[in-house]
């Protein structure tokens, strides 16, 4: 199951990098919970379609260094860059768990940290 849910969460990941928005739902249950530390959190894939919709005018480009899983949680770790509101290029890293509940996405708990622009 953990192997199964390592490759799920890497086509998810293909599709935001593709800027599918649409793809990367199909992978989450609907009633996912996106949280992100420090920040607010996400009830149901409406709420993160309307959150990617605004923050991710241009898909994202991260790279993922490493993926541990166990069970039903993944946990990713990498570097995402992203636009801000003024255009400006801003690095982060993160830290991703996810838990899996029926081979989907089911709760997202992300560390990102600011590391420059």
């Amino acid at each position: 199951m953990s192997e199964l849910n390592k490759t799920t969460l890497e086509q998810a990941n293909a599709a935001v990098r593709a800027g599918d928005n649409e793809g990367f739902l199909s992978f989450c249950t609907d009633d996912i919970v996106w949280s992100t530390v420090g920040g607010e959190t996400l009830h149901g894939k409406g709420a993160v379609r309307d959150w990617m919709t605004k923050e991710y005018v241009s898909p994202p480009a991260f790279t993922v260094d490493r993926l541990v899983a166990e069970g039903d949680f993944v946990v990713a770790l990498g570097d995402i860059a992203s636009k801000d509101a003024g255009g400006r290029e801003v690095k982060h890293a993160y830290s991703d768990v996810w838990r899996f509940r029926d081979g989907k996405m089911a709760e997202l708990r992300a560390f990102v940290i600011p590391t420059g622009t």
